[in-house]
């Protein structure tokens, strides 16, 4: 009976999910296919006429083929600042966990200070301007490196109490130095929340519009999540092509969640079971 209630439950829970995701999801590709015309009334009705592919290619040759510069800029900023954020929080969570004392207690607080401490934009943007990295891509990989760095150190830190020390040991008796027992030895061990880290910020910096809004502004420098603003106005709004461009961007995050979300459950959960 328990069982039987279980399993009612959690079909339930499956079906409320389901719903929660996939009707926006619908919605918005019935709106994507539809013309202008019906696409400004909203209604969730099949489109007449399908042209779903039209829209995506008016999306496509808008402004001079922006959306392929922005989807250049998405991937250049998602590629450099997921791998930077990867090896230094790696680091990072490897001597914290490993030197326990002063250090790590200053260590602590920076990180906690990093997830409590909201950012703050005006002083961030004034900084970016004294050393010459406002409106620049190294600037925003800066900025998106350090807004993930203390989620990553602490979901690397909690898998790396379950990685042995005498790994570290015996590499530094066979002569290694710091730098090859780490890369050689650690590093190597964490695939899991390796990639867990990658898809979790791979998505949140693909997705993300706040930052580049406020720190890379510029047609040239638009990241996808900005192209939405190439169908919006003040006065008017092209429904069709905004929710084409919504499809466009958001297809990527969705086929990269859908293939790996089991290794996302791994890596999260080897670190918070075992330790």
């Amino acid at each position: 009976m328990k069982n039987t209630r279980g399993v009612v439950i959690g079909l339930i829970a499956i079906a409320g999910t389901a719903i929660f995701f996939l009707v926006p999801f619908a919605f918005i590709f019935v709106i994507a296919s539809m013309d202008r015309t019906q696409a400004n009334l909203l209604q969730f009705n099949w489109p007449q006429p399908f042209v779903l592919l039209d829209n995506l290619k008016q999306v496509v040759q808008a402004r001079d083929y922006l959306m392929i510069i922005a989807f250049i800029n998405s991937f250049i900023l998602t590629a450099v600042s997921v791998a930077a954020l990867v090896i230094f929080a790696a680091m990072v969570a490897y001597i914290w966990q490993r030197r326990p004392g002063r250090l790590g207690a200053w260590v602590n607080i920076l990180v906690l200070a990093g997830l409590i401490v909201p950012p703050a934009v005006v002083p961030t943007i004034w900084v970016l301007q004294k050393v010459g990295l406002f409106k620049t891509m190294p600037g925003l990989i800066l900025i998106e490196i350090a807004y993930g760095l203390p989620f990553c150190i602490l979901l690397f830190r909690a898998f790396m109490s379950t990685v042995p020390r005498e790994l570290d040991e015996a590499a530094v008796v066979d002569g290694a130095s710091p730098l090859q027992v780490f890369f050689r030895v650690i590093f190597p061990v964490l695939r899991s929340v390796i990639m867990t880290v990658i898809i979790l910020q791979t998505v949140l910096i693909y997705n993300d519009f706040e930052r580049p809004l406020y720190f890379l502004p510029g047609t040239e420098n638009a990241t996808v999540q900005l192209t939405l603003f190439n169908f919006k106005s003040q006065f008017t709004t092209a429904y069709n092509l905004l929710f084409a461009n919504v499809l466009l961007v958001a297809i990527p995050a969705l086929i990269m969640f859908i293939f790996f979300n089991r290794k996302i459950v791994e890596g999260m959960a080897a670190g918070s079971v075992k330790g």
